[in-house]
């Protein structure tokens, strides 16, 4: 499912926004996606949608200490739950992106997801979120994507 995140980044961020689910899904299929990996996206980017800015506040009132249920830290390597603490203290994501990050990585139900999958979470999040993502922010949460790549 992350190449697929990866590759609609890629393909579509330029455009502000990828196809509908029906159209994405053959798109997909012609990339030569398998099915279930393009189900399990799809689902994944419906809820990510659902998730409006309309179904969380602004903002938080107050910073607060943020500590992790159980399930966060099954699923959230202590290097992805430090990376995304340090976005929320520089901030570079908001208290409410921080969430929705969370929420998305949990939603996978995938034990000690590492970093570099939780740079594309929320690399994705942000990218429905706004319209314009700084272009460093961009660069840093792709990096080790690249870097993995070249080797």
């Amino acid at each position: 499912m992350f190449e697929i995140l990866m590759y609609l980044f890629e393909s579509y961020f330029d455009i502000g926004n990828y196809p509908e689910p029906d159209k994405l899904s053959r798109k997909l299929y012609a990339a030569g996606f398998e099915g279930e990996d393009i189900d399990e996206a799809l689902n994944w980017l419906s809820a990510l949608q659902v998730q409006s800015p309309e179904s969380y506040p602004a903002t938080l009132a107050h910073q607060g200490v943020r500590c992790f249920a159980e399930i966060e830290l099954q699923h959230l390597s202590t290097e992805a739950l430090e990376f995304i603490m340090f976005t929320a203290r520089q901030n570079m994501i908001t208290c409410v992106e921080r969430e929705i990050i969370i929420d998305r990585a949990v939603a996978l139900q995938q034990k000690d997801l590492g970093l570099d999958k939780i740079k594309l979470i929320m690399l994705m999040v942000l990218w429905n979120r706004h319209q314009d993502l700084d272009p460093l922010l961009i660069e840093e949460l792709l990096s080790p994507l690249y870097s993995s790549q070249l080797h």
